[in-house]
């Protein structure tokens, strides 16, 4: 009989063996994969919502593009990076997810591709199969501090076209080197392919590292789309607005926001509120944004501080973001591993397979918990480990 359904939804829907596990478990006393900050105890303005209470907000008053004051906003928070931008060039979505389903249907055909970091988000092989679209991956080198393996990205299939950039890169923490970025952008212009800059971890650097404070809103080389969103920047998933910049080519940026605009103009997704209320929640954010900076920085050090006491256990030192990546002894598998902390210790960690590492002896842990859960959560980790490596 044929299918009833499309093929761009997976046929089998159940949940992994850690995802069973984690839901049979209950509480957790460390969970270390926590990634939405609204649960992690941070404190908010309490002035937050009142700004949702605009009268403007009853009435109807669509633009394909966004709000012109939010824009105008989200432009005005490029001038602290140094660039200047264009309210015109920018577009407003819901949220990063939208954002990337929007270009992916403005710049690749059903089958085509786009090249996605790799390690990075699991996020991209369900958000390109969900538009008929092939993620084919690239490599960030571990050996060189995450930094683009060329050979392989300019090996990759001239018909691809997109280049995928997370900057920081999640969950490696990693910048775009300031070189790798001049010649990711070259190749993108010499073979037609556009250029998505994930930037939304970009406010919160952990480290100095060259690539730090730079932002692709600027590039000119080749059509470029830089992404930024609520979520992260002001710590505020629930209140789903993001945005992407459109650079590049006079021309192309021209007959891109045309093609945006026919696009977002079917589906209008932002809430009027959230808009009108997005100027004044960017303004707030820094306070909201060095609370949680300063949080994953203590944690950071927490967890330099204690795995400096396990040998067997390297950190992979993260330039900016929310996650920390640590290297251990592969004595058992990743999945075996995980399993075993979150059942018998109570510990939740995420196994590098989830983001496509090169090969076992990965973990990924959230750096947002509060202070001593995260540390109590470290603590027993690397017992774990110790223990396993001593036999």
């Amino acid at each position: 009989m044929r299918p009833m359904f499309s093929r761009r939804v997976p046929a089998d829907l159940r949940p992994n063996r850690l995802t069973r596990a984690r839901a049979l478990r209950g509480p957790l006393p460390c969970d270390l994969t926590v990634t939405n900050p609204t649960a992690c105890g941070f404190p908010y303005p309490e002035s937050l919502l009142a700004a949702l209470t605009d009268p403007a907000g009853l009435r109807y008053a669509p633009d394909p593009l966004g709000d012109r004051a939010a824009r105008a906003a989200v432009a005005t928070t490029y001038a602290r990076l140094g660039v200047e931008v264009d309210p015109e060039r920018v577009l407003l979505t819901a949220s990063t997810s939208e954002a990337y389903s929007y270009l992916f249907r403005l710049l690749v055909d059903p089958g085509q591709a786009v090249l996605v970091p790799s390690p990075s988000y699991p996020l991209f092989e369900h958000l390109t199969r969900l538009d008929a679209v092939v993620a084919l991956p690239y490599r960030l080198e571990p050996e060189n501090d995450w930094r683009v393996d060329f050979g392989g990205l300019e090996s990759a299939p001239e018909e691809a076209r997109a280049v995928i950039l997370v900057h920081p890169n999640n969950p490696t923490g990693s910048h775009v080197h300031p070189d790798d970025a001049e010649r990711v952008a070259a190749l993108c212009a010499a073979r037609g392919w556009a250029l998505i800059a994930d930037e939304v971890f970009l406010p919160y650097p952990l480290r100095p590292s060259p690539g730090a404070g730079r932002t692709f809103a600027s590039r000119t080389e080749c059509l470029t789309f830089t992404l930024g969103g609520l979520s992260k920047s002001v710590g505020l998933p629930q209140m789903k607005l993001a945005w992407s910049v459109v650079s590049g080519p006079a021309a192309l940026v021209a007959a891109a926001l045309e093609r945006l605009s026919y696009i977002a103009d079917a589906y209008l997704s932002v809430a009027a509120p959230t808009a009108l209320a997005a100027p004044r929640w960017l303004a707030q954010g820094e306070t909201i944004r060095a609370t949680i900076a300063g949080r994953c920085r203590a944690n950071l050090a927490v967890l330099l501080d204690l795995a400096d006491a396990v040998p067997a256990v390297t950190v992979h030192r993260p330039e900016g973001g929310w996650s920390a990546v640590l290297r251990v002894p592969t004595v058992v598998d990743e999945e075996t591993l995980v399993l075993d902390l979150l059942e018998r210790h109570g510990v939740a960690v995420l196994p590098g397979f989830f983001f496509d590492f090169p090969c076992e002896g990965y973990l990924v842990l959230s750096l947002l918990p509060p202070e001593a859960e995260f540390a109590e959560g470290v603590s027993r980790l690397l017992a774990v480990v110790a223990a396993s490596v001593a036999g």
